[in-house]
């Protein structure tokens, strides 16, 4: 059977099946489309399915929710993978699936081999073994030729089973799983939302074979989906072909298409808002308290707190009624469902409805009421700007102390570190916080600029709950399941918000081998050939670079690294050496540039210098004619092949009969931002002024009150030590014992995770 014959529906199985029904969590099934509109059709809401595993050719019915459908890509991708569990873990965590269906021929790439990443180019992506005559697919792996110093490092040439997939010198060549791959460069990620069953969405409401016998007319307003999207549009007409029933729709994005008419639903059978309840006329609470206060109430177990999420009258109930979210910690009754009408949306049993006059501003916080009624006078237009950065002058009076900064929420520590660094002291990314963006996101612009960015630059504190409000918004989005309740990496959350949510420009434009790779962050790979010890961001940039083979297209507004580690656990290096400055004049693939030698304009490079001690032990290596003349005429250097700059348009060609021209500026990225992590917890530091002790140290989480029901205090202190310790020389440095180092120093030197570079003019044009 071939993939290709039958239209399939590709599922992995997430939990373990029935009772009698022996099939692990990890394995992959699939089922006819026709069969399972066939079961839809007959059913308003399906509880099993008959699947068919890969590797058998009987029906398994097992649960619909221990099953999550995945594209026949991803499926081919993860029947790569041996291991049922291993297969399962690698679908759930979803970045390297994501990156994986992105991957094309001649992308430079790291695979593993026996636990160490060797680098590579992929030159086939397919199946090695055909399927087997009860299975419509095999595993997807990728061909790689190993390069550089890892050539010879392969168990092929190319071959498998005495067929050529693709051709590479003996021992050059590695077939893996996507699970061993990752690409030399990161691309934009556009985050995925877990798929659906087709129409599992609508469980509850008519399926498309049943609203496709509900009239339908010009002028209607229709739902439709294409791919992972829910779009809706206008009926402009309805014509029969075919035996068929086709549906012209003027769609919300101005775009006329044709459907058939069992893939439209009629908006009108999508939509059960509430009706408004006629009755009492609705009530104010004395204090101010609304919708996205933070709130307690008085039941029988004792104080519970929450966040009102909806304020209204009840069908049956007289007076107002507030709906709460409840914390974490605390049981409530429903998922924001009351007697078969949703009012709001929260997770299950986390809900609970009671009189507003009921509630009473949070106790944990002093001065709540004040701030809930000043957070209600507060203008919350579209129009609004963000606040300016809070400047260096004002850094003590308004962000130094306990409870400043952001007020960490349930293993939220990434995102608030991230979100402080990134906004407190900089506006090199403001651009996000007022750019047009898709109206379904425009809540999560709205929660990131009026309730977390200008609170943070106006009073210097930013409140657990908006937090969590901004997780909940993406988590209800699709983005991922897991947002509320999960630690996640600080690049997955930043790539998210930039490309995904605002679909902002990438901010690296990297030149690699002729063709230009877009990126949001850096994560700095080192060969294992260097001979780093104590090094600058700057050393560990430059070795990247140069081992990667890669150089900066344009100047970045800001230049987001990470710091070479294996995993979240392990450090490269004991310490690494902030940069206050990164010279990337030299890393740029077209400028003028200087001659290491005599500064005058180079119009030579040579790799092969690289790492020539008697230079210095790093940096690119760029000549202007004569030096390079000069240096390659040592019979050391015979063998070295410069090769030509390229130089911006108008740039004089060097000649003798004219004096050279003058020596081009210098590049600079200044620095303003790192995160660091220690025991899976996240902090930050700020470089928030010019003098050697203007730095910040924030922690969303550095104290707690209460226990369970208790809530964290955020704390940002000066550290003015760093500066000792930046002026230091590198063997001074290197006899540091961390554990002896003055106040925080030690964390900022020898957990850093994250550095942030920003450029001051570039800034001013993206």
């Amino acid at each position: 059977m071939d993939a290709c014959d039958l239209k399939l529906y590709y599922i992995i199985i997430e939990k373990p099946g029935l009772p009698l029904v022996s099939v692990n969590a990890g394995h992959i099934c699939y089922m006819q489309e026709s069969r399972y509109m066939s079961k839809l059709s007959r059913s308003e809401s399906l509880e099993v399915l008959p699947v068919i595993c890969m590797g058998s050719s009987l029906d398994k019915h097992l649960k619909v929710n221990h099953l999550n459908p995945v594209t026949a890509k991803e499926a081919e991708l993860l029947q790569a993978i041996e291991e049922d569990s291993e297969r399962l873990k690698w679908y759930l965590e979803r970045d390297a699936l994501d990156t994986a269906l992105d991957l094309t021929k001649d992308t430079p790439v790291t695979v593993e081999l026996d636990g160490k990443w060797l680098r590579g180019i992929v030159r086939y992506i397919g199946r090695m073994t055909e399927p087997k005559h009860t299975d419509p697919i095999v595993g997807t792996f990728f061909g790689i030729e190993l390069q550089g110093e890892d050539k010879g490092k392969g168990p092929t040439d190319g071959t498998y089973l005495s067929k050529t997939l693709f051709s590479c010198k003996k021992d050059c060549g590695i077939f893996a799983p996507f699970s061993r791959v990752k690409p030399m460069v990161s691309k934009p990620k556009l985050v995925s939302k877990c798929l659906t069953f087709p129409a599992a969405q609508l469980a509850t409401q008519p399926s498309p074979q049943q609203a496709h016998h509900q009239p339908l007319s010009t002028g209607d307003r229709v739902t439709f989906f294409m791919g992972e999207d829910t779009l809706h549009g206008m009926v402009m007409d309805l014509e029969e072909k075919e035996g068929r029933t086709l549906v012209i729709i003027s769609t919300d994005r101005d775009e006329k298409i044709t459907l058939p008419l069992d893939s439209v639903i009629k908006r009108e059978l999508l939509e059960h808002e509430p009706e408004p309840m006629e009755g009492d006329k609705e009530e104010v609470h004395p204090l101010g308290l609304g919708v996205d206060s933070l709130v307690e109430v008085t039941l029988a177990i004792g104080p519970c707190y929450g966040t009102i999420r909806w304020i209204g009258t009840l069908p049956g109930q007289k007076g107002t009624y507030a709906g709460l979210e409840l914390e974490d910690g605390y049981t409530g009754v429903s998922n924001g469902t009351f007697k078969d009408h949703r009012f709001f949306r929260c997770l299950p049993r986390q809900g609970l409805f009671v009189k507003l006059l009921s509630c009473r501003p949070d106790s944990r916080f002093q001065g709540a009421s004040a701030n809930v009624l000043q957070e209600r006078e507060e203008v919350r237009s579209p129009g609004v700007l963000p606040s300016s950065p809070i400047a260096s002058e004002q850094v003590e009076r308004m962000l130094i102390g306990r409870m400043k900064g952001i007020q960490g929420h349930i293993n939220s520590c990434y995102m608030d570190s991230a979100l402080f660094s990134l906004f407190s002291c900089s506006s090199v990314l403001d651009s996000l916080l007022f750019k047009s963006t898709k109206p379904r996101d425009a809540p999560i612009q709205s929660t990131l600029l009026h309730d977390i960015v200008n609170p943070l630059r106006s009073k210097g504190f930013v409140e657990g709950r908006h937090i969590m409000k901004l997780r909940q918004q993406l988590q209800e989005l699709g983005y991922c399941h897991t947002f509320t309740t999960e630690e996640k990496d600080p690049e997955e959350f930043l790539t998210l918000i930039m490309n995904h949510i605002f679909c902002l420009d990438p901010l690296l434009k990297l030149s690699a081998g002729g063709k230009v790779q877009d990126s949001y962050c850096y994560q700095i790979f080192l060969d294992n050939n260097h001979s780093l010890v104590l090094p600058t961001v700057q050393h560990l940039l430059e070795h990247s670079f140069h081992s990667a083979g890669l150089k900066l297209a344009e100047v970045p507004s800001c230049l987001i690294l990470q710091m070479p580690r294996f995993g979240k656990k392990f450090k490269m290096f004991q310490k690494i050496i902030p940069s206050l400055e990164l010279d990337i004049t030299d890393l740029l693939s077209e400028g003028p540039q200087q001659c290491v030698l005599c500064g005058q304009l180079a119009y030579e490079e040579c790799v092969d210098c690289f790492r020539d001690p008697v230079f210095s032990r790093t940096g690119f290596k760029v000549f202007c004619k004569a030096c390079s003349s000069q240096v390659h005429s040592h019979p050391e250097r015979l063998s070295h092949s410069p090769s030509t700059l390229q130089l911006p348009e108008g740039y004089p060609a060097p000649t003798t009969l004219r004096a050279p021209p003058p020596a081009p500026p210098r590049e600079r990225l200044e620095l303003f931002a790192v995160l660091c992590i220690e025991t899976s917890h996240y902090v930050s530091f700020i470089k928030h002024g010019p003098n050697s002790t203007d730095w910040i140290f924030f922690d969303s989480m550095a104290d707690r009150h209460g226990e369970r029901d208790g809530f964290n205090i955020p704390q940002v202190q000066a550290c003015p030590e760093v500066g000792m310790y930046l002026v230091m020389s590198p063997a001074e440095l290197a006899n540091q014992v961390p554990r002896d180092m003055k106040g925080v120093a030690k964390r900022l030197f020898c957990d850093a995770y994250m550095y942030l570079y920003q450029s001051t003019s570039m800034s001013l044009y993206r």
